[in-house]
């Protein structure tokens, strides 16, 4: 159903408490919902939340019909609380919210073990950061200082993973900062940030750090979302490629030998029990124009295979796509993703 003229669409479905504070979204009718054993979930990137991934409501649409249906998720770093957060804490809650939905189907299917339905995590641009930061890290992961208050639980098993758009935050900021209309002063505030944030990662009573909004804008970052030093640290990721942060999965110039400590790593960790599908987008303005799409996915498909883990046979460079895949190529990027869930 569509409302009136100059909002978007409004959407049927259950809204769920999986955390306190942290809530899913299910896009299906409560009468529908006892039908539906199988779940997609679905994270979005930085400054993402409900609806703002155009692609979802058409996913969900698509599976409306089958045994699946779509979640989507908001975590402590949604919307513009990306900025004071970190993968470790992206991570334990999305393991908090699978672990809520493995016992919500089990409890609509009396008599059905907690496994009876499959759940899939889907990451949109740094949500694919969240996915594989999810399959390649300790689990459960080390005691941080970063973290408070998180308690580092296992993370459960995944029946499959998804990762679309997984540009690199490092190579996309670089790529901003030389196309600006000044990029003489983007440069300068990128330096002057990096810097900043180096020496000053903490405040006097050791809380975060938060850097000038007025500089950060000046990046291509939102200029009405704080950003922790910290934060800004692993996004920019300053020692790459020879120290790469731990955001910095994704760029074209990290060494085989991260490549093996993060994609490699899959199979080890033993969460994901099929195989990884990735898709780029081919068309990414995030993608700087120096990389080479196609030799950067093969790089992390010989990383994953060769650490024992399965490259699925749908993953591809979506032709036309742009980042978040608006028009042009969804068609292709749902049809793939169906037949990836539908052969699991």
């Amino acid at each position: 159903m569509t409302s009136s003229a100059g909002r978007g669409p409004s959407h049927s479905g259950v809204l769920h408490e999986y955390a306190p504070r942290l809530v899913a979204f299910e896009f299906t009718s409560p009468a529908k919902a006892s039908s539906k054993q199988n779940s997609l979930i679905f994270v979005g990137g930085l400054t993402d939340g409900f609806c703002t991934v155009p692609y979802v409501s058409n996913l969900a649409a698509a599976l409306e019909d089958t045994d699946w249906s779509l979640f989507s998720i908001l975590l402590s770093s949604s919307y513009s609380g990306f900025g004071v957060q970190s993968l470790d804490r992206d991570v334990e809650e999305i393991g908090q919210c699978v672990r809520f939905i493995r016992d919500l189907k089990a409890d609509r299917i009396p008599g059905a073990p907690s496994k009876h339905g499959k759940v899939v995590v889907m990451g949109h641009s740094t949500g694919s950061q969240d996915v594989l930061h999810y399959l390649h890290a300790p689990n459960p992961l080390p005691k941080s200082d970063f973290d408070l208050g998180l308690e580092h639980l296992h993370r459960p098993e995944l029946d499959g993973a998804i990762m679309q758009a997984p540009v690199s935050d490092r190579e996309a900021m670089l790529a901003i900062v030389k196309s600006s209309n000044d990029p003489q002063e983007a440069r300068a505030a990128y330096d002057q940030l990096v810097s900043t944030a180096q020496i000053e990662p903490w405040s006097a009573d050791q809380f975060d750090n938060i850097l000038p909004m007025k500089m950060t804008a000046k990046l291509g970052l939102p200029g009405n979302a704080p950003l922790s030093a910290r934060r800004f640290l692993s996004l920019v990721s300053p020692g790459s490629p020879e120290k790469p942060s731990q955001d910095d999965l994704f760029s074209s110039d990290l060494s085989d030998q991260r490549l093996r400590e993060t994609f490699g790593q899959i199979s080890t960790r033993g969460i994901l029990q099929s195989s990884l599908l990735v898709l780029y987008s081919g068309c990414d303005e995030y993608c700087p124009e120096w990389v080479d799409k196609e030799k950067l996915v093969q790089r992390w498909q010989k990383a994953t295979e060769v650490g024992g883990a399965k490259w699925d046979a749908n993953s591809a460079i979506v032709p036309g796509a742009v980042h978040n895949v608006q028009d042009e190529g969804q068609k292709e990027l749902i049809d793939r993703v169906m037949r990836y869930l539908m052969s699991l």
